[in-house]
């Protein structure tokens, strides 16, 4: 069967108000580039003639300015989910211009299997290479790509020709079976292939297929500022007290870890402490700093969804790919992040925080409660079910107006059950077998600034018993102080005693 080259805006043409539209891709990696750009003004322009165009957005995680930002500023957007991260997109969801529900990363391709959500109205698929029979090797990121293929009523590929190297035998493509015939995932190690190399789709479903050459555009992380590089000597610190306790088997567990400037500081301190033997990662994203430490030798297999490296670091990746065959997987989100699987392997899982309180529980999603930064992402599926769940972020934001720390959180998606370490530049808070009040002792000891922890102990002090000492009408004023004086010193508990 011959599939058909066609342009972007042809491809834009078959999606219809109303249409529930997935996406390939994990982060900006394996996501479409060119036809969104072009459903985008196609959007635009029917708004500009007073006809509704709104499309509701499924995708394996946050994506790209091709896709959240275009889509966004075109006002082309009803519902959202699962995972953002674009500025635009984050504005038009908290000024309610679209319904963005907040999801586990590791729910949405069985939800959608189950027809939570509708139909698949249309999928578009970065491929690298494909055959006429819909054989297809996908790109940098997988996401849910095998589940959006097998559901979608039409398929439109873009096929990128970006790329210097062939991706042929980096992926695993696998969908488990759904409840109640659903056995066990057979992955008993980072390394182990369970699924194909390559993608099979129905020719018959494929569209056309939409040429482009763009790159992901994913900028490199900024070198660890010195906040960034205490935590990561704080955490590296502790994970090796934890090996020579014995706390940690001496061959070392495999590592989770989440995106940003802390988590590759924390990788690269794991890598340059002697202590640390070589280890493994069984996570959902990997960064460029995973691919200097296989290069060094201290990292020796990754599984994970996506290669969400800098175009500089992707380039040099390309250019040495030979090299990182037989150290790199690439699976699709719902097994990435399996509970299941963190269970077994038994993963040391870290992930970072926009706030905690001094009993533990973590806030990775709203700020101050209301608006939405990015969603919850990947953590909680790795973070409930490790061996070793670490959280971090620095004690102060906004030169010392904000404290990280705080009495109560404002929102709350990681409860003090799942959460097991808190991590600040300040120091490390093991919060394993201690009652509430002892973790609120453990944490303003060991993670608050120096400039709260006045604040925080007087907190403590005003509690009148009980399992949790809480006082509730004092467990939001930091948070009120900031809100009315921009400033959460202004705090003041005198006035609750």
């Amino acid at each position: 069967m011959s599939i058909p080259f066609i342009t972007a805006e042809e491809a834009a043409s078959y999606i219809k108000n109303g249409d529930n539209v997935a996406f390939s891709g994990f982060t900006a990696s394996g996501t479409p580039k060119v036809v969104t750009v072009a459903l985008a003004e196609r959007a635009k322009k029917l708004h500009e003639e007073g006809k509704p165009f709104k499309i509701n957005v499924f995708t394996g995680a946050s994506t790209n300015d091709h896709v959240d930002g275009e889509l966004a500023r075109a006002n082309a957007v009803a519902i959202r989910t699962p995972y953002q991260s674009h500025s635009d997109m984050r504005k038009s969801l908290n000024s309610a211009e679209m319904n963005y529900f907040d999801l586990h990363l590791s729910h949405l391709s069985q939800d959608l299997r189950y027809g939570f959500y509708g139909d698949i109205d249309v999928a578009i698929i970065e491929a690298t290479e494909m055959s006429p029979n819909g054989e297809v090797i996908l790109g940098a990121g997988l996401g849910m790509t095998p589940t959006i293929a097998q559901l979608a009523k039409k398929v439109i590929i873009e096929y990128s020709s970006y790329y210097r190297n062939s991706f042929r035998g980096f992926h695993d493509n696998y969908v488990p079976q759904d409840p109640p015939h659903r056995r066990e995932i057979p992955i008993y190690k980072p390394s182990d292939r369970i699924g194909s190399t390559v993608l099979k789709i129905d020719p018959k479903k494929i569209i056309g297929v939409v040429p482009s050459n763009a790159s992901e555009s994913i900028k490199p992380f900024t070198a660890p500022d010195e906040v960034s590089q205490r935590i990561s000597e704080n955490i590296c610190h502790f994970l090796a007290s934890q090996l020579r306790e014995g706390r940690i088997p001496k061959e070392f567990l495999p590592i989770q870890s989440g995106v940003g400037n802390v988590a590759n500081a924390v990788l690269y301190g794991l890598g340059e402490n002697p202590e640390i033997p070589q280890f493994e990662m069984y996570t959902e994203v990997i960064q460029d700093a995973v691919m200097h430490l296989m290069e060094q030798g201290r990292c020796k297999f990754a599984s994970t969804c996506a290669l969400t490296f800098s175009d500089d670091a992707m380039l040099h990746f390309m250019d040495n790919i030979d090299f990182f065959r037989d150290k790199v997987l690439m699976r699709p989100g719902e097994i990435s992040n399996s509970p299941e699987i963190v269970r077994r392997l038994g993963l040391i899982a870290m992930n970072t925080a926009l706030e905690a309180d001094i009993f533990g529980n973590v806030n990775s999603t709203h700020v101050l409660g209301t608006k939405m930064m990015n969603g919850i992402g990947g953590s909680a599926d790795f973070c409930r079910n490790a061996y070793l769940s670490i959280f971090s972020c620095p004690s102060i934001q906004k030169g010392g107006k904000i404290s990280t720390i705080v009495p109560m959180v404002s929102h709350l998606d990681h409860s003090e059950h799942s959460v097991k370490i808190l991590a600040t530049e300040q120091g490390v808070a093991d919060l394993r077998g201690k009652d509430p009040r002892q973790r609120a002792e453990t944490i303003i000891e060991n993670c608050v600034h120096p400039m709260y922890k006045e604040l925080m102990w007087d907190y403590l002090k005003l509690s009148k018993g009980g399992h949790t000492p809480h006082t509730l009408k004092a467990a939001f004023a930091l948070h009120h102080a900031f809100s009315e004086k921009g400033d959460m010193l202004e705090a003041d508990f005198a006035k609750f005693v």
